[in-house]
Formats: structure tokens, sequence, C-alpha cells
């Protein structure tokens, strides 16, 4: 299996008027083609600062992020937001739907925002909501539609450019233990068939169950379980 992405002594810090808030120092993570790692940790740990230094939606004080061997912040704004787009999918608690589009509209963004023709990029997103089971939900908004689809709508989403790297912020947490293991288990499913590596944060061992790797975010540092 190839590398997909490598954290390399990765730290964050935020100023405070008398020094400084250090959250982590010296992480070390590596995930590689089609393997799922769970991060876990008590709130407030810096578990989701992790995920957006990995995603690259942060900067990190210090270390490096490489996706397939390419440093992600030595790349100027333009180039890492492509980078973003076209080779990582964000998948969060919350959904993050935009209301007044239809299902079919809101996994289309990506494409668009990639440059796709409009035509390309919702016959795209049709193939993918049919993926997720939701072909009969495109025309749909997500305020007609219940948690569990609007979780798969928003995976659907991240799935969109056939993202390299999956990253999911409690993709379960705003769910039931029923529907949040549906779609656990699509997750699986889907990356199955895709190849993409993933990186969970949970707060649920249920969860970090269907990972291949289980890491502890604790007291500034990253241990793997398993």
């Amino acid at each position: 299996m190839s590398e997909i992405v490598r954290a390399v002594g990765l730290g964050k810090e935020y100023p405070l008027p008398k020094g400084t808030l250090r959250v982590f120092s010296g992480l070390e993570f590596c995930l590689e083609e089609g393997e799922t790692a769970a991060v876990m940790g008590v709130s407030g740990v810096g578990k989701t600062t992790f995920l957006n230094l990995l995603g690259a939606l942060d900067r990190p004080s210090e270390g490096t992020v490489r996706l397939e061997e390419v440093d992600l912040f030595s790349l100027g704004s333009r180039e890492l937001a492509k980078v973003r787009n076209r080779k990582i999918g964000f998948v969060f608690q919350f959904f993050h739907l935009l209301p007044e589009f239809t299902s079919m509209e809101n996994v289309a963004i990506p494409a668009l925002m990639a440059g796709f023709p409009r035509e390309k990029a919702m016959a795209r997103a049709a193939a993918v909501l049919a993926e997720v089971g939701l072909e009969d939900r495109a025309s749909f908004r997500p305020a007609q539609l219940s948690g569990g689809e609007m979780q798969r709508v928003a995976i659907a989403r991240a799935l969109a450019n056939e993202p390299l790297l999956l990253l999911a912020d409690e993709p379960t947490g705003n769910l039931d233990w029923k529907t949040g293991e549906l779609v656990l288990r699509l997750l699986a499913d889907l990356q199955a068939r895709r190849g993409f590596a993933a990186v969970l944060v949970t707060h649920n061992e249920k969860v970090a169950a269907f990972c291949r790797k289980t890491y502890l975010m604790e007291r500034g540092d990253l241990k793997r379980l398993a």
C-alpha cells in the first residue's frame, strides 16, 4: 500500500494575552491507502485541531503534513485550496449542508468548485448519491431529511471529488447509535470499494472499533493503542 498522509513533528500553539497555549507538539502520524484510524480523547484535548491540520484547514506552529509526499504547508494559499478540494474530503458532526440547496446540489458543490461544468458536476453528484443509497432523495432539501440521511448526503459530498483522504469529526455524534452504526458500515463499504484513507475523531469506543488503527490524544501526546 502507498502512503497517503504523514505528520512529522506536528505542533500547534495559540497566542494568549500572557504567553501561549500549547495544544500539542512533536506529533507523529502516518496512514496508508485503505487504512482507517480513530483518534480518541476527552473534549478539548486537541483532536479537532489535529484533524484541521491534517486537512490543511489550519497551519501548524511547527512540523509538517505531507499528502502523497507533498508538503502541504509549502504550497501557496491558492494551490493549497485546490489540493484540499480535490484530494481531501471532510465530514462533520453537524452535517453543514446548505439548507436552501437540494441533496444533489449540496453534493455537487465540490465538483463545481473544482471547475467541472454544471452538467458533469450534477452527473457526478447523482452517481455518488446512488452509491450512498439516496438517489430517491436527490431533490430533497436538508429539512426534509432525517439525521442519518443528512449525514449520508454529507458523506456523498465529501467523496464527490474522489479524495485520497477522508477526515471525519465525530461523524456519528449527532445520531443515535443504530443510525450511527449504519453510517459507519456505509463508510467502511465505500472505503473498501474506493480505497481512500480515513481519520475519524471520536470519543466513542464503538466507533473506534470500526477502525484499523486507534490512537489516544492525551496531555499533548498522540499514542497508538491498537
